[in-house]
């Protein structure tokens, strides 16, 4: 998937879980916090590639990815995987635990967002052609639909004009349902 889609389906599935289990007190600073997290975490399986949007959007990133890719194995290996969730999970707590006496939010609200990212970055691959070694080092890699045909091209036509603007409906769809939640969380801002 591209990384725009990756974005929207990491902000989908943290709306989602804001919408039916709401954290019970959130600063605003905690909030914008979380959502850059969940979208830094939407992109970060592809850390191992080194034309992946997170690098891009870095200083210097290009060239950090290329420093970083042969330590990977290439793109869809271990960051695509229980072992890579494991271990970004892992990873990500500790430098969150580092941060977070400086940022003065809280951190695991952070870090859940984070961890929706990237979790829905591995379901979203998973209906590619590529598929995702979830269940790596053993090399197979599952996709649905079982069928490698029937999958999902990245970047090709049904990404772009059934995945993406599916992922826009569920959004806002999520958010007309539970718009009450909503509300309630953006008056908490207002006051």
């Amino acid at each position: 998937m591209m990384g725009r889609t990756h974005d929207l389906a990491a902000f989908a599935a943290l709306s989602y879980m804001v919408a039916t289990q709401p954290p019970q007190s959130i600063t605003l600073a905690t909030g914008i916090t979380s959502l850059l997290a969940c979208f830094v975490g939407g992109l970060a399986p592809d850390i191992d590639q080194p034309t992946a949007d997170l690098w891009r959007r870095l200083p210097a990133g290009s060239v950090i990815g290329r420093i970083f890719h042969p330590f990977l194995g290439g793109h869809r290996y271990i960051s695509h995987s229980v072992v890579g969730i494991i271990f970004f999970a892992w990873f990500s707590k500790f430098l969150l635990s580092k941060i977070g006496q400086v940022l003065l939010v809280d951190i695991n609200i952070v870090w859940a967002a984070f961890m929706i990212g990237f979790i829905s970055h591995l379901i979203m691959d998973t209906f590619t052609h590529e598929g995702v070694p979830w269940l790596f080092p053993i090399p197979f890699r599952f996709g649905l639909p079982p069928l490698k045909m029937l999958r999902i091209k990245t970047g090709g036509f049904l990404e772009k004009s059934v995945v993406f603007p599916g992922l826009l409906f569920l959004t806002g769809y999520i958010y007309y349902l539970h718009y009450g939640k909503f509300l309630e969380l953006l008056r908490h801002y207002i006051k």
